[in-house]
């Protein structure tokens, strides 16, 4: 099975040749935009699109047949098991990495829009990476959050526009024509941007657009607190995680022996920890003493047998 988080040499270097070929594939999409470059290195350009999706398919492929043995129960039938996992996210976008050179092969379809599409093999990235990966998690765990903050901003959206029309409409009509035209401006004064092509002149119209404007720091402000308590929140549900594991490994038999440590090292890789963090929770568990020995009964970890789990 291949997996996110190599484990062997072999692993290792798939995963470190996957990440490389998504990169260049981003770079080839990017350069590609320059029309003297496309001209001059179509055919090469070409070639590496054919490379790439050749390799993307038989990797979407190979997830595709050992996703029955991924451990979630989800995907324990072999067809229904695998059609499940085909809807997931990252299948998602792994298969939106390959769809765009077969839609061209399929149908009559702007070049251009196909060189575009192909720069959402950016978001395969998102398998490798463990910083995105928890990011992703944050945002499922805040989603509520998130869905109140742009329920909230939907409103505020409104009330600004229509303030502004009120305000405004008599004194530039062609400016502040209607009120979905006010929605423009209330998203870029919101946003802080302010682009100039919207520019109340009245008393009244100057004062909507200053409490628009400090509104939305603050509708700016809010989300990104919200995601960074989230991320910090996810980052020590799974430290806990780990450190409960590490726990019920010590309390069997008070060290640590290879197999339990690939398993531990195993569990790390599926939370997204780092090794740093991983050895910091398992010195902490083998010297804080939080077991009791199985023979005796008593607490049997001092920093004399802290080294020597830690050793094992």
């Amino acid at each position: 099975m291949m997996s996110d988080h190599p484990q062997s040499v072999v692993g290792k270097f798939v995963h470190i040749a996957l990440v490389t070929l998504i990169i260049l594939n981003v770079l080839a999409v990017t350069f590609e935009s320059v029309e003297r470059w496309s001209v001059v290195h179509g055919p090469i350009f070409q070639a590496f699109d054919t490379f790439s999706v050749a390799v993307f398919t038989v990797e979407y492929l190979i997830r595709l047949w050992v996703a029955v043995d991924l451990p979630s129960p989800h995907f324990r039938h072999p067809f229904w098991g695998r059609l499940k996992w085909a809807t997931t996210p990252s299948a998602i976008v792994d298969l939106m990495s390959i769809a765009p050179f077969f839609l061209g092969i399929a149908f009559d379809i702007d070049l251009r829009v196909l060189r575009v599409l192909r720069i959402f093999r950016v978001l395969k990235l998102s398998r490798y990476s463990l910083a995105l990966t928890v990011i992703v998690d944050v945002i499922r765990q805040e989603i509520r959050t998130i869905g109140a903050m742009l329920i909230v901003l939907g409103v505020v959206l409104v009330i600004s526009a229509s303030l502004i029309y009120l305000a405004e409409h008599h004194a530039q009509p062609q400016v502040y024509t209607d009120i979905p035209t006010c929605m423009w401006w209330a998203v870029v004064t919101i946003t802080t941007l302010g682009y100039g092509d919207m520019v109340p002149v009245t008393t009244l119209g100057k004062f909507v657009a200053s409490a628009t404007a400090i509104t939305g720091l603050g509708m700016i402000a809010l989300p990104s607190g919200f995601l960074a308590s989230g991320f910090s929140e996810q980052l020590r549900i799974r430290r806990e995680e780990y450190r409960t594991l590490v726990d019920d490994v010590l309390e069997e038999s008070g060290q640590i022996s290879r197999s339990q440590r690939m398993t531990l090292d195993e569990a790390r890789r599926d939370l997204n920890l780092t090794e740093d963090s991983a050895v910091e929770i398992l010195h902490d568990e083998i010297t804080e003493g939080h077991f009791t020995c199985p023979h005796c009964g008593k607490s049997s970890r001092t920093e004399g047998s802290a080294e020597a789990g830690l050793d094992q």
